[in-house]
């Protein structure tokens, strides 16, 4: 027999479940917690960039919160600037880098990712906002709402020379609207600044004191007013003297947009189809200064829409020194006369205008080539869509690529064919519109020379001057403006709100020419800004839904809730 040493051991089965734990078991759980770490930190990252919607209002309780709350939003704010500014820049430079000397690619590139535009932008979206939020923020607390303006300057006054510790600080409310009448009783301090174990919080769900704090941000719209002017005013200088003068106008017309919405809606009326009246009446300007007040416009929109409208430039100096001063240029004639492509007719009309000389530029030195109006406007709609087609295609594809990407994913048929529509009717839109001025500017000559041929006997000389008159050629970009109706309905909002500002300017250069307008020289247009932000910001802040949707937007991403 064998030793019992040397028998092997029996093993016997554990009647209970056992779990023995194994390395890739364990490695896989490690490798949930690292992606839900991850995922984690591009959400924060995320929302450094891109702001959700709904974020609650911050609340702030004295002026170093207001400090570093501004603080942040203006870093945020200016990196953002930046990296937008810079990115514009370096697309525009790609678009036409093929042009451009191969030795001077490299340092057009950094001057478009690391030049000074690209620092004044972030350095005037950044003072904005960070001023405004530090303003908006700390003015409840330097004015609390429960008090009169007599106790709030008597509080604010006793804070800063008070040699006293806290006796003499003011009251700190956060309550929205103070409902009790006031009171001739002392009421109780507190001190301006409230250390976090010494606050006392409302017992509210989070619901509720979201809306509290929501309805506090609104109560008093001369806070957002004064914010947003003082910030606008500042900021504004960061910017090119060139450019001040776009932005103020842009933002004027933002304001005046979110004042009328706001006030329309409270006193309850509506204007049918406001935008294509606005368009209509801003294009009556615009098309009047472009012929006969091309001063009152600035030198690059007036080359722009010289291109837009297809017509040689020389029947435009002839026209305007002909209505104005009764002389034109015969430089301009013969260079029209000297074309290649000129009409026998033509040429035979040209000359005996030049004889004659009736108070006109000759529509024929508008359309040289064809010698009846009637047959300008189908050659007229294809050379202004050749020449819009690729602007309008960049306009509406480029968003669909960049910002709606997922829809773009799940239905790119779909996207596509809704791009190309919008462009074709964008481009259908701008065509219309420079024939329909195109046939109103020809109109006026043919009924002026219809009537002259009557004889003074049948048609008295008031008639004859208002065919050519001023105000028929305002008449016509009126009409001109009708045109918008072909475009989408939610575009016509911010083509009127385009046309607006340079109607406006040309307006106001206009009225001070005549000396019924003050000149307000380098203080224009931070007077504008500060207007204008007053009153864009106290609409965001208190009635955001006024706003156009892109405007609100912006504001949003860049301000946040307050």
């Amino acid at each position: 027999m064998s030793s019992s040493y040397n028998r092997p051991e029996s093993r016997r089965e554990s009647p209970y479940l056992t779990f023995t734990p194994r390395r890739s078991a364990i490695a896989s759980f490690d490798n949930l917690v690292v992606l839900a770490n991850y995922e984690e930190h591009l959400r924060e990252a995320r929302k450094i960039v891109w702001r959700d919607r709904g974020e609650p209002a911050v609340d702030v309780h004295d002026i170093y919160e207001c400090l570093v709350h501004g603080a942040r939003g203006g870093l945020r704010a200016s990196a953002i600037a930046f990296a937008i500014r810079s990115g514009v820049n370096l697309v525009l430079l790609l678009a036409r880098i093929k042009n451009l000397p191969r030795s001077k690619r490299l340092s057009l590139i950094r001057h478009a990712l690391l030049g000074s535009d690209s620092f004044r932008a972030a350095a005037m979206l950044g003072s904005f906002v960070a001023l405004y939020r530090f303003i908006l923020n700390a003015l409840p607390i330097l004015f609390p709402a429960n008090l009169t303006l007599r106790d709030n300057a008597r509080n604010l006054f006793a804070s800063l020379f008070s040699t006293e510790n806290g006796q003499d600080d003011f009251v700190l409310d956060d309550s929205p609207v103070s409902s009790l009448p006031a009171s001739p009783l002392p009421r109780p301090s507190l001190p301006l600044h409230i250390s976090p174990g010494d606050r006392r919080e409302a017992r509210l769900s989070s619901s509720a004191q979201v809306h509290q704090i929501w309805v506090r941000r609104k109560t008093r719209r001369w806070h957002s007013v004064l914010a947003g002017a003082i910030a606008g005013v500042i900021a504004i200088s960061f910017e090119k003297r060139s450019r001040r003068n776009v932005i103020a106008q842009q933002l004027f017309v933002r304001g005046l947009q979110g004042s009328y919405n706001a006030y329309s809606e409270k006193r309850g009326f509506r204007i049918p189809h406001g935008d294509v009246l606005v368009f209509s009446l801003a294009c009556g300007q615009i098309v009047y200064a472009f012929l006969l007040s091309p001063h009152t416009l600035s030198k690059a929109y007036w080359r722009w829409i010289e291109h837009v409208a297809q017509v040689p430039k020389e029947v435009l100096s002839t026209h305007v020194g002909m209505i104005r001063h009764g002389t034109y240029d015969p430089a301009d004639l013969a260079r029209i006369l000297g074309r290649s492509d000129l009409h026998p007719t033509n040429a035979t009309y040209l000359a005996q205008w030049q004889k004659t000389l009736p108070p006109y530029g000759p529509c024929a030195m508008a359309h040289p080539s064809h010698p009846r109006c009637l047959t300008v406007p189908q050659d007229r709609v294809l050379a202004v869509a050749r020449w819009t087609l690729p602007i309008y295609g960049a306009l509406h594809f480029v968003p669909l690529l960049f910002f709606k990407r997922g829809a773009f994913a799940r239905a790119p048929l779909h996207m596509i064919l809704r791009a190309a529509w919008g462009t074709a009717r964008s481009t259908t839109f701008i065509a219309v519109a420079v024939v329909m001025y195109q046939g109103w500017f020809c109109g006026m000559q043919n009924a002026h020379r219809a009537l002259t041929a009557l004889g003074t006997e049948v048609v008295p000389g008031w008639m004859l001057d208002s065919v050519l008159s001023r105000p028929a050629h305002w008449l016509g970009g009126a009409v001109m403006g009708l045109s918008l109706f072909m475009e989408a309905k939610h575009r016509r909002g911010e083509l009127a709100m385009y046309a607006l500002p340079k109607a406006l300017e040309s307006a106001w250069i206009a009225l001070r020419g005549r000396g019924l307008v003050v000149h307000t020289g380098k203080y224009g247009n931070p007077l504008l800004t500060a207007f204008a932000m007053g009153m864009v910001m106290s609409t965001y802040q208190n009635d955001p839904q006024h706003l156009s949707g892109l405007v609100r937007r912006v504001l949003y991403q860049f301000i946040g809730p307050n």
